[in-house]
């Protein structure tokens, strides 16, 4: 069969690093209800306000990370389809960002054109969000039915847990742990408690703050804790690992707003383990299957200079998965898994 597509889909990048075009990214980012969750009209309104500073901000952020190929994250997105291309013997491998270009819309629409009549979506986020995983699929499902495109779409669930993701998380950072370090911190992407809360089932007295969140839930509220699947992914990547207790830790970081937002928080986190002695700090990040500027500027550049100030030696940002030749293989074999 090689009518039956593989759509790799990640966030998104701005453009450039214009000013400009940072605030187009941010303004179609923050105003998908799935990432900001009020009402249309206050949605505009705050996020009208927010785009009076932050593309400048933000634009910097990005020039300080941006590479002559233009944004990391579509980079190395682009890399990953090179490396599943002749692994996946079905038809094409294609990538689409939830935000900016490549759009999901624009690829469904091209692969419709060229005769495909199955397309794999593959969202590459280990962990489930409706800011990340939701939103992606219905704008999928929503192009699909208003455009009335012949397809029959599959989709890759989450896989924080998944043996083989884990195996290549595990061989991509080996490299980085064989070396001293004081410790590992396991960051991952924040998430506001809100947002777990409005999807757990009703009634529930789930908890979202300790180490052991989700161990005794229900399958239900295992599906949609973010939280939960984050620990889940850090303690299977330990213990496979061999990393002992105290060794190893996890913060979750990009807090944006006053609300309520899932704890540990990551700069709270670098303070502490500097004041604990800490010298040698070794920070990966496994909700990002691609280094982009939460990895590379947010982590390798403000936080290795925050945890110098704290009283740090020396923070070590461990790739993300990227286009390891393992990951590629393990992405394969999730998406060939499927029913067919």
């Amino acid at each position: 069969m090689t009518n039956h597509a593989l759509l790799l889909i990640n966030l998104g990048s701005p453009a450039s690093t214009e000013v400009e075009a940072v605030r187009r990214y941010l303004n179609q980012f923050l105003m998908d209800p799935y990432v900001i969750d009020i009402p249309w009209p206050l949605r505009r309104l705050l996020v009208s306000l927010i785009l009076l500073k932050r593309p400048e901000q933000s634009a910097h952020a990005y020039a300080s990370i941006w590479w002559d190929q233009g944004s990391p994250l579509i980079e190395l997105t682009r890399r990953l389809q090179a490396q599943m291309a002749p692994r996946w013997a079905h038809g094409p491998v294609e990538i689409a960002m939830r935000y900016g270009e490549p759009s999901i819309e624009g690829a469904l629409r091209d692969l419709a054109a060229r005769g495909m009549q199955t397309i794999t979506l593959a969202p590459l986020y280990p962990q489930f969000a409706d800011s990340t995983v939701t939103t992606a699929l219905e704008v999928a499902r929503k192009v699909v039915a208003e455009e009335g495109l012949k397809l029959t779409l599959k989709v890759l669930p989450p896989f924080y847990h998944q043996p083989s993701y884990i195996e290549a998380l595990v061989a991509s950072a080996r490299p980085w742990l064989e070396h001293d370090f004081d410790h590992l911190l396991l960051s991952f992407h924040g998430l506001p408690e809100s947002h777990i809360k409005k999807r757990l089932p009703k009634g529930s007295r789930h908890c979202l703050t300790d180490a052991d969140c989700c161990r005794d839930a229900s399958p239900a509220e295992r599906a949609v804790c973010y939280r939960g699947q984050c620990i889940r992914t850090a303690q299977a990547f330990a213990e496979q690992m061999g990393l002992p207790d105290g060794k190893w830790s996890v913060s979750f970081q990009s807090r944006l707003g006053k609300n309520k937002w899932i704890e540990p928080y990551t700069d709270a986190r670098l303070d502490a383990l500097a004041a604990q002695g800490v010298k040698r700090l070794l920070v990966m990040c496994p909700a990002f299957v691609a280094d982009c500027i939460e990895t590379l500027e947010e982590i390798g550049i403000r936080g290795a200079e925050q945890f110098r100030e704290a009283g740090g030696e020396e923070l070590v940002l461990v790739p993300c998965l990227n286009d390891n030749p393992q990951w590629a293989d393990a992405l394969t074999g999730l998406c060939e898994a499927l029913p067919r």
